[in-house]
């Protein structure tokens, strides 16, 4: 130990004082110190998205905010010890990662590994977090982690609804051409005043989300109901399911739509990552 009480290789950029932890870390057990270059390496490999894989120095250096001199540094050791890989002037996620990630997921079902995805949506936004997937051309819930309101939507695992009413059908539709292709070739049928019964119409709303990356629906399945959902996908860049958020339109307004479009794509975007998904071509 230093002087200071920290490992010599705590970064000497770092200060003595910890840095406020970042999202998703977990509590130490007491009397364990932290050791502040660890944050630091989560933060540069949290940088990198599967909108953007691979990122040059000055990239991680404006997404983390740490000095140049530290980027650089722990960048070059990350590469060293096969965290990351050199591709060019810019840098990815090692492949040796895949070899460590192996065992994390295995014997565990793809529900059971983004459970904590929609629990920590849930826990941010305060309303309903559902996982749908398309079964026999309907939407079918197959996770979810409920609001803690005593209002709330009535929704449960199992439930199945239309493709072509709410939010995370859109999203089904818009990365599903067959799919699409059969509801609209169907009568669709008016569940309320708001829903969408032309068949037109509803394929400019369905191109329109799969250019947005994302579905914001109102009063189309219920009267005074809101949502909002984004594709996820497996590993071979298929859709593998629409999260969602819903809930009472009294709460779920569209100011908070607008502010919860960026942690519901990035909550999908992990749900992605963890069961070792990719984007689409």
């Amino acid at each position: 130990m230093t002087a200071s009480g920290r490992e010599a290789w705590d970064d000497d950029e770092g200060g003595t004082e910890p840095p406020a932890r970042r999202d998703g870390a977990r509590e130490l057990s007491g009397g364990v110190k932290p050791l502040l270059v660890l944050g630091k390496i989560r933060g540069i490999l949290d940088s990198f998205t599967l909108s953007r894989p691979a990122l040059t120095l000055s990239e991680i250096r404006a997404a983390t905010g740490y000095p140049t001199s530290t980027v650089q540094r722990l960048v070059a050791n990350l590469v060293a010890e096969e965290f990351l890989d050199r591709e060019g002037d810019r840098v990815r996620i090692g492949v040796k990662f895949a070899y460590w990630a192996a065992p994390a997921t295995r014997g565990l079902d793809e529900l059971e590994i983004v459970k904590p995805v929609l629990e920590g949506l849930r826990d941010a936004t305060g309303e309903t977090v559902t996982l749908f997937r398309l079964e026999e051309g309907f939407r079918v819930c197959v996770a979810m982690a409920e609001t803690r309101h005593g209002l709330r939507r009535e929704m449960h695992v199992g439930k199945i609804l239309p493709l072509h009413a709410g939010s995370a059908g859109r999203v089904i539709m818009a990365w599903n051409p067959e799919a699409a292709a059969t509801a609209l070739s169907t009568t669709l049928e008016r569940l309320t005043e708001h829903t969408i019964t032309d068949p037109a119409k509803l394929r400019a709303d369905v191109d329109q989300t799969r250019r947005d990356g994302y579905a914001m629906t109102s009063d189309e399945r219920d009267e005074g109901a809101t949502g909002l959902a984004a594709p996820v996908f497996d590993s071979m860049g298929d859709l593998m399911g629409a999260l969602g958020i819903s809930g009472p339109s009294l709460r779920v307004t569209p100011e908070k739509c607008r502010a919860w479009i960026d942690p519901l794509v990035a909550a999908a975007e992990q749900a992605t990552r963890l069961i070792g998904g990719r984007l689409p071509r």
